[in-house]
């Protein structure tokens, strides 16, 4: 009976006690690393990610990009940043996601939000594409994959039978405070920016 099935609930929720950390989010029982490496994570306000419940703070990087710019994680303090990583310069997925972002960058703009692209191409690689897309905003380059391997997006990937080491479409939501607030991994590219700019949406 109901008794029967509280006295195992009660049994069930002590031993999980003793064997798991736990956070309280919803009143749900979480573990607490739940939300690391977390695809397409939305964390509610009262929720931070990392372990332990310490906010995950914006990877420290400091590379070159278009406009004969060195751009840093601090120079984006005060602002909301958007820094997506893309395979490749010119090739189709990755041109596709630039326009779209492009297209709705005076939307980002108007929401304190800035616009940041990396890939490994050349800073004359990304001038170039930067161009010929009129790209309102910067691309960095990370030729040695320094800032791709801080904010972990360098996976194992297949193409034709063989394996290799490459970018995995990433986006990532900076608040003004310089903390993660969600990070989307494997990025799928069609209708991606505007989910995005509701995320961005939603900080407000």
């Amino acid at each position: 009976g109901g008794g029967k099935k509280h006295f195992f609930d009660s049994i069930f929720c002590g031993q999980r006690a003793q064997c798991e950390p736990r956070d309280s989010y919803y009143g749900e029982a979480i573990k607490s690393d739940r939300f690391d490496n977390y695809s397409d994570s939305v964390l509610p306000a009262n929720v931070v990610s990392g372990r332990h419940g310490i906010a995950k703070k914006c990877p420290k990087f400091d590379a070159e990009c278009t406009s004969e710019l060195k751009l840093s994680n601090k120079d984006f303090i005060g602002k909301n940043l958007v820094i997506y990583f893309y395979p490749k310069d010119s090739t189709p997925g990755c041109t596709t996601e630039g326009q779209e972002f492009r297209d709705n960058f005076k939307s980002f703009q108007k929401l304190n939000t800035e616009i940041l692209g990396v890939s490994r191409d050349s800073v004359k690689s990304h001038e170039n594409f930067k161009s010929k897309q009129s790209f309102p905003f910067e691309l960095l380059s990370d030729p040695d994959e320094k800032v791709c391997k801080a904010f972990d997006v360098m996976k194992l990937k297949s193409m034709y039978g063989r394996e290799y080491i490459g970018v995995d479409r990433s986006t990532f939501l900076i608040n003004a405070k310089g903390i993660v607030a969600k990070e989307w991994r494997s990025v799928k590219v069609k209708g991606h920016v505007m989910e995005v700019l509701e995320a961005v949406e939603s900080l407000f």
